[in-house]
């Protein structure tokens, strides 16, 4: 009877941590896919479609502006999101960021451009990217600690990985709507009304989160997850004072590998149809390449940092940023469709295991009390250093210098940032115990 009782319990465990996975999975899919298609729209048709009074150039530095200026009011929105939870429990939480990413996606998707109602255009555009960047902001931390803390000691960073690989995911679902106008459609045709159907899909995936999320949150074990966060959570003063080095260090770590990825989400495709001249479809196709293997090295990076730990798994990955930010873009320049996707696939070896193990080591440098506001703001923090203005920050090198390869000079930089920070960690913090309430400060 024991051992049949046994046989019960594990398999309800196993069944449980599948449903906290299925979620924190699909959660954060559906915000990235609202977050990648801006991103993608940004480098392929909003430029000229609300800032083309600014000229080509201009129109297309103020879509890359527009696509940072989100980052900026992520920490507030993991403020709230964190002060929500822990008021009105994870219900509310998971639906204002779902809802609020979603609803201001499919509306981005009915916007009037401004040739049709000037100046009000962009205003509104930029207002509704902020509300995404808000709402942004109140999805990682809640998604990466569910799936860390549930997680059997030894597979922290597998389990960590899955909120994680909702990025790329995202990312490939976005790719292949965009690839599938771009292939369908005429240029024109994209141009005038094609574009706006990714953004108008994400009314049905708001939906199907929501339905998702709602199967998570009926589980026992999401139940105890946020009645732990609510007594986890401790006033930002507290965070700050005693907690301080470690949110600098969470966001410097995370800094070069947003840079990177966000070269990968959105640059590439708008510096090789624009700046290399190769067609729309090469661009999405080395993107969805390139999503893929995101994807498959986040994952392997997770497992890994439970073999050999986090900190050096970061390290593997900084090291392969850093050596390859300037030689990939010597493949890029030759606008061959098969250079263009190896140069981008040798970035992802490096950017899977710098993102893989994040989750997990967030969760072990921060204390039990603080934990959800340090990852959080951490996370956000890093957001707005790396990559909230690296298109941005690439496309002014580029017009400035006339170089492609001064932009692996500025990712370079920020990865040695990021490995000296990460460096920084205590590896005697992996499998520590996460349910403690303080550990010894760092």
């Amino acid at each position: 009877m024991t051992g049949t009782g046994s046989s019960h319990v594990s398999t309800d465990r196993a069944r449980e941590e599948r449903k906290v996975l299925a979620g924190t999975l699909v959660g954060t899919t559906i915000e990235w896919y609202d977050f990648f298609i801006y991103a993608q729209a940004a480098a392929l048709v909003l430029g000229q479609l609300f800032f083309a009074p600014m000229g080509e150039g201009g129109a297309q530095l103020a879509a890359w502006a527009s696509l940072g200026i989100s980052f900026l009011v992520r920490p507030l929105g993991a403020v709230v999101a964190g002060h929500l939870g822990d008021r009105f429990g994870r219900k509310v939480v998971l639906v204002f960021t779902l809802v609020g990413m979603g609803g201001a996606t499919a509306i981005i998707g009915l916007l009037p451009t401004y040739a049709q109602i000037g100046v009000a255009a962009p205003v509104l555009l930029i207002f509704l990217r902020l509300l995404q960047g808000f709402s942004a902001g109140g999805e990682w931390g809640g998604a990466a600690l569910m799936s860390v803390e549930h997680a059997p000691l030894g597979k922290r960073g597998l389990f960590g990985a899955y909120p994680q690989i909702g990025v790329p995911i995202g990312m490939i679902v976005a790719t292949l709507f965009m690839f599938g106008l771009s292939t369908f459609m005429t240029d024109e045709q994209f141009l005038t009304w094609g574009w706006r159907i990714p953004f108008l899909f994400s009314i049905v995936l708001i939906g199907v989160g929501y339905w998702i999320r709602r199967q998570v949150e009926e589980s026992p074990v999401f139940a105890e997850m946020a009645r732990l966060r609510q007594k986890e959570s401790a006033p930002l003063g507290e965070l700050f004072r005693h907690h301080r080095k470690n949110v600098i260090l969470a966001a410097l770590i995370f800094a070069a590998n947003n840079a990177a990825g966000y070269l990968v989400i959105a640059y590439f495709n708008g510096y090789g149809v624009n700046a290399l001249g190769m067609e729309r479809t090469q661009t999405l196709i080395a993107s969805l390449l390139g999503g893929v293997g995101w994807l498959v090295f986040t994952l392997y990076g997770g497992y890994l940092s439970d073999k050999i730990g986090r900190v050096l798994t970061f390290q593997i990955g900084y090291g392969i940023i850093i050596l390859w930010a300037i030689p990939m873009w010597f493949l890029l320049d030759t606008a061959s469709l098969p250079l263009f996707t190896l140069a981008i696939l040798v970035l992802t070896v490096g950017l899977g295991p710098s993102y893989g193990p994040q989750s997990a080591l967030y969760a072990e440098m921060f204390p039990a009390r603080v934990r959800y506001s340090g990852v959080s703001i951490g996370y956000a923090l890093g957001s707005i250093v790396g990559g909230a203005f690296a298109p941005l920050i690439a496309e002014l090198l580029l017009q400035r210098t006339g170089q492609s390869w001064t932009i692996g000079v500025y990712i370079a930089v920020l990865g040695l940032i990021s490995f000296v920070a990460v460096s920084m960690v205590p590896k005697s913090l992996q499998d520590s115990d996460l349910h403690q309430q303080e550990h010894a400060r760092t």
